[in-house]
């Protein structure tokens, strides 16, 4: 949570991963053949594993509320089921950056439209710029609008805020506080366009570190917060009285009286800090602000809170301790909207020994704390904790007092009170949402409980996968929080790796033929780099690191688990047998090349650096460079080895502006073959064959016929079958994918900030080919099954799914679906397919890339729409004009 996400997908991107055209190298001619199928997309359960800079709540509707992530996307409560659905897996991977949110704002006049203010860096890590995203529908679908600028949801002061702000009298009107010097913007038009607001007087002056030369700590945090007097206005008229924050210890806090012509310094405010929260209280007419000397989320030594009457303009100091006595800033503000003399606040940068929230029901004239010294170190609570839904939380410590486990939290920049509902809070940490519905026990005297409030949000950041062919079905390597064994995708593990506890994972492998033998290698603050596990990756022991050792690198571990290679940060490749207690340098091959394991030789593996590859047959001591050309000259590459086969090896990788695509070998490198049907790729893996295949299911992030998704391919890589859709692309997932060998079609997909996905098949009889198929009807007829699912509902509007199954014995090469809504329904906007409504009748017919259909295959598309009275489901649907069985 405090170093590693920054850089976790900034590794490969530098390399330029943006659309590009594909270099032509000498390879197998083979005729490009795409089909889609139908793939059902869940999470392997972690619960959180991020920070969550920023949680929203609707004023006007109960249990609407939002949550959004500094690389993971955005979050809408889903009050029901107590869990969170995301909202952005639908940006691709041009758009990478934005999965990074910087802001939300829910729209109180109208609660079916939010706002998102997205981008993921504003310095050069990030090629692309910011966009505001608009929707109408609580973010099942979306629109952009681009901007002149670069945002930063995982920059600097990310949980400052909210940035984004929407008029609560004139939803037309909404206002954006940019970094980077750009200033604040205005949209009139509900956020299609924005404008910079000219007349408005400072554009911030802060910045972490200017000694940064990679423009990341050194750009000027800019304008961090807006907010509006409702009071000042009546509906329908542009609020009056509008309060803005900018990054600015002297000058930090800004107020028009006049809807935004004009902008004046508020006289008499503190000055040396941050205003990372402005909460208004119109009631009672006072702004709360939580100050902080630094920007956050990490930092922090000093801070105050204040109160403005923003009627008398007089300040006071409402601080619930003494500045001489914080050691961290303030934050974390919000106002009991059921009671308003009633606030909270953060210490956010508590780091030890816990966090710290403070409460006053007397608009701040006196606080108690959540917990306090009784004798140093003992401590009494006015909380207890339960962690029992996500066990890891507690990080398997053993602490000494003052510091417990489970923590509090820490980076407790988000906090909210219900706005209906006064005993229930959220606020956000580093590493999950806690939670609690028993608040008011604070003001009576009896404990409150906090909980993990985190379900259905996963934010990890994934380095490395592997699914064994027995024991664990997945074992992950994770930013942050280290990895998991997942022997069940549906639970949440018990802990996360231990015995070390690396703060990031970088590389794990398991031995082929004996899956009990694991290794990982990670990053951590003090001890071996390097550990490993018999038992499976149930139970670990550290290892030893060779002298010079800075980073965890790459490691790989031979087919029978009597050696090992590691390439870690700091040094040179190294070998050794047994399990590490010394190594010894490799020969032959350059420092920092990426290695992997032969999954059939014990003595042979492999390594990659600079566009050379290079092979050791002798376990790993001397290394050869192979004579094979024109592969990719950086090393944004990934290479796997095929289980159960000696010399077969697959490389994923490249740049747009160079060589990019997928390499087969058969002969252990000494010559690659290009497969000419793939444009770009970036990962491989491996899966269990299909019915009748003899050679594995690969699976590859890549870019086939001119689209950007997952494949997969049962016929070593003749034809492919994209298995996602365009409302399942998590941005990045560049860093690893691997099949399941026990599991036909299942796959796992390694993404920035949303965890590890995985895909199930609808194709449950494990055959299907590679979905390329022949089949030259173009109308197909018949033999076609149709479910059609409601995902979701609300005041006015819905979301929908509809899978079209070819369950005849000739494979399709286009289609389409007709029916009638039964209510008058009306689809705002669609997705997967292209599509007419007249009245209530509704044509849906392929898009260029999945018009083929294998038979035993389906295809899903899905879609919003519109509303009023009953929403009841379509009866009937014909393919052509054949009517299909409905399911």
């Amino acid at each position: 949570m405090r170093r590693t996400r920054i850089l976790t997908a900034v590794l490969a991107l530098t390399a330029g991963l943006l659309a590009g055209t594909a270099s032509a190298l000498a390879a197998p001619s083979e005729q490009v053949t795409i089909a889609a199928e139908s793939y059902t997309w869940k999470n392997a359960r972690i619960d959180g594993g991020g920070f969550v800079p920023g949680i929203v709540f609707n004023r006007s509707e109960k249990n609407l509320a939002y949550a959004r992530t500094d690389i993971g996307g955005a979050y809408r409560w889903q009050e029901s089921t107590k869990t969170w659905t995301p909202l952005l897996d639908s940006v691709g991977w041009n758009d990478w950056g934005h999965t990074g949110v910087v802001s939300l704002a829910s729209d109180s006049v109208d609660p079916n439209k939010v706002y998102a203010a997205v981008g993921m860096y504003t310095n050069s890590w990030d090629p692309g710029n910011g966009a505001v995203l608009r929707s109408a529908d609580r973010g099942a679908s979306w629109q952009k609008t681009d901007l002149p600028f670069k945002l930063g949801g995982n920059m600097p002061g990310r949980g400052m805020g909210e940035r984004l702000a929407i008029d609560p009298n004139k939803d037309s009107v909404l206002y954006l506080g940019a970094p980077s010097g750009k200033g604040l913007w205005r949209s009139t038009d509900s956020g299609v366009t924005w404008s910079q607001v000219t007349n408005f007087p400072n554009v911030g002056n802060y910045v972490q570190d200017a000694t940064d030369t990679s423009g990341y700590a050194s750009d000027n945090q800019g304008i961090v917060w807006v907010t509006f007097d409702e009071s000042t206005a009546t509906s329908g008229t542009a609020t009056k009285t509008v309060y803005v924050g900018v990054a600015d210890q002297n000058n930090a806090v800004y107020r028009s009286t006049d809807a935004g012509a004009t902008w004046t310094r508020l006289a008499g405010q503190p000055t040396g800090y941050l205003a990372h929260k402005g909460v208004l209280d119109a009631r009672n007419g006072y702004l709360y602000l939580a100050y902080s000397d630094k920007g956050g989320p990490y930092d922090g030594g000093k801070g105050q809170l204040w109160r403005y009457a923003t009627a008398t303009g007089t300040w006071t100091n409402i601080s619930p301790v003494a500045e001489a006595d914080t050691y961290y800033g303030f934050s974390g503000l919000t106002v009991d909207r059921q009671h308003p003399g009633t606030v909270m606040a953060t210490a956010y940068s508590s780091w030890w020994p816990d966090t710290q929230l403070f409460r006053s029901t007397d608009s701040g004239a006196t606080w108690t704390k959540a917990w306090d010294y009784t004798s140093y170190p003992n401590r009494a609570n006015r909380f207890t904790m339960d962690v029992s839904s996500s066990p890891w939380l507690t990080w398997g410590a053993n602490p000494s007092p003052p510091e417990q486990t489970p923590k509090l939290g820490w980076m407790t920049e988000a906090l909210e009170i219900d706005p209906f509902n006064s005993a229930r809070m959220m606020y956000g940490t580093g590493a999950t949402v806690y939670g609690t519905e028993n608040l008011t026990n604070w003001d009576s005297g009896t404990q409150f409980t906090v909980k993990p409030m985190v379900k259905g949000l996963e934010e990890t950041a994934v380095n490395d996968l592997a699914s064994p062919p027995s024991g664990a079905p997945l074992l992950s390597a994770l930013g942050d929080i280290g990895g998991f064994r997942h022997t069940d995708l549906t639970t949440v593990p018990p802990m996360m790796y231990t015995s070390p506890n690396f703060t990031t994972t970088t590389s794990l492998d398991f031995a082929e033929t004996n899956p009990n033998t694991v290794v990982r290698v990670g990053n951590i603050d003090s001890g071996a780099h390097v550990a490993f596990s018999t038992d499976n990756g149930a139970n670990w022991f550290a290892g030893t690191d060779p002298s010079g050792v800075s980073g965890g690198g790459t490691v790989a571990a031979a087919s029978d688990g009597s050696r090992f290679v590691w390439s870690p940060q700091g040094t040179g490749v190294q070998y050794t047998t047994g399990f590490g207690s010394s190594w010894s340098a490799s020969s032959g091959i350059p420092a920092g090349a990426i290695v992997e394991s032969d999954r059939a030789d014990a003595k042979t593996f492999y390594g990659f650096k600079s566009g050379k590859f290079y092979v050791s047959t002798d376990g790993g001591a001397a290394f050869t460079a192979s004579a094979a050309a024109g592969l990719p000259s950086g090393d944004s590459v990934r290479f796997k080895a095929l289980p159960g086969t000696r010399g077969d090896v697959w490389l994923a990788g490249g740049a747009s502006d160079g060589a990019y695509g997928l390499w087969h070998s058969t002969d252990g490198g000494t010559t690659f073959a290009k497969l000419s049907n793939v444009e770009q790729a970036d990962t491989v893996g491996f899966g269990k064959a299909a019915t009748g295949a003899s050679y594995q299911t690969l699976y590859t992030s890549a870019k086939i016929g001119g689209v950007r998704g997952i494949f997969r391919s049962t016929d070593k890589g003749v034809s492919w079958t994209r298995v996602n859709d365009d409302a399942h692309q998590w941005g990045w997932t560049g860093a690893a994918i691997t099949g399941d060998p026990r599991v036909y079609g299942r796959v796992y997909v390694a993404t920035n900030g949303r965890g590890v996905i995985y895909g199930d098949t609808s194709d449950t009889s494990g055959g299907g080919g590679g979905g390329g198929g022949g089949g030259t009807d173009p109308t197909p007829t018949g033999a076609c099954a149709v479910t059609y699912t409601l995902t979701n509902q609300w005041s006015g509007g819905f979301q929908a799914d509809v899978k079209l199954a070819n369950t005849g014995t000739t494979a399709w090469t286009s289609w389409s679906l007709g029916w009638s809504f039964p209510n008058g329904q009306t689809i705002s906007q669609l997705w997967n397919a292209d599509y007419t409504q007249s009245g209530s009748a509704v044509t849906a017919k392929n898009v260029s890339w999945n018009g083929t259909v294998a038979a035993g295959s389906s295809v899903s598309f899905g879609f919003t729409g519109s509303w009023s009275g009953t929403n009841s489901k379509p009866v009937a649907f014909k393919l052509g004009d054949q009517s299909c069985t409905v399911t």
